[in-house]
């Protein structure tokens, strides 16, 4: 088993994922991310990009292998312990996956109404994350009267109001123009300079130039490689600006 590495916010070691009595869909997967990292995971289509990401926020259990996440083995931790991990995790998918019956308000307060908070405790912070992501005056508005770039905000939103320390995205930009897939990433952009760690699928090429400090992982049919030296070793540059650490 390889050493863990200082700082790490998440620790692959040989994991191996199999649906069923199937070939495997990842293989030997061993890498680490570090806190306030910007991480691109990119691949054909088919590669296992979903499956890897479905690994990371703990929806799918590995079949083989050991994955820490905040210094807890994820795999072996009490069924009751998870929630505490998972609330550690923002996720944002590709289909929005927003409630249809819910304004843009509800469903972005709604991990904050599963936590426990108080309605008088969640009209300010629901309301100035709505604004950052520039739908201040849409917070009644239902999915089915906004865009899907407004649909996209509105997930972002809902992924980060918890302000999770690691946010996943799954492809996205993928239903979105290209002129709204930069601005959703200059958001991705934001958060990660506040300190959170990024990790954002997507088979666009021409978005990993958008990002000039981020760091790329490469899935070839279950197998992932590491063209930019960054899956072992802790980013140079700080994770938050020395001016902005409190």
């Amino acid at each position: 088993m390889t050493q863990a590495a200082e700082g790490e916010i998440v620790h692959f070691d040989n994991v191996g994922l199999r649906y069923g009595t199937d070939r495997e869909v990842l293989t030997d997967l061993s890498f680490t991310l570090f806190p306030g990292s910007f991480y691109f995971l990119t691949g054909a289509s088919g590669a296992g990009k979903t499956s890897l990401l479905r690994l990371l926020y703990l929806a799918q259990r590995p079949s083989r292998g050991m994955i820490r996440m905040f210094g807890a083995d994820a795999i072996t931790l009490p069924r009751e312990r998870l929630p505490w991990l998972r609330r550690r995790i923002g996720v944002v998918f590709q289909d929005f996956r927003l409630v249809s019956h819910l304004s843009a308000f509800d469903n972005v307060a709604l991990p904050l109404r599963v936590a426990g908070v108080a309605e008088q405790d969640l009209a300010r912070p629901v309301a100035d994350m709505l604004e950052w992501v520039g739908l201040g005056d849409r917070l009644e508005a239902r999915p089915a009267t906004l865009s899907g770039g407004e649909q996209q905000r509105v997930a972002i939103a809902r992924a980060v109001i918890g302000r999770p320390e690691i946010l996943v995205a799954d492809e996205p930009t993928g239903n979105v123009d290209p002129d709204m897939a930069v601005k959703l990433l200059r958001l991705f952009e934001a958060l990660n300079r506040l300190g959170t760690t990024v990790v954002v699928a997507t088979h666009d090429v021409h978005l990993l130039q958008k990002v000039p400090d981020s760091l790329i992982m490469r899935l070839d049919r279950g197998r992932l490689s590491d063209p930019t030296g960054a899956l072992r070793y802790p980013p140079r540059r700080p994770a938050v600006p020395a001016g902005e650490r409190k």
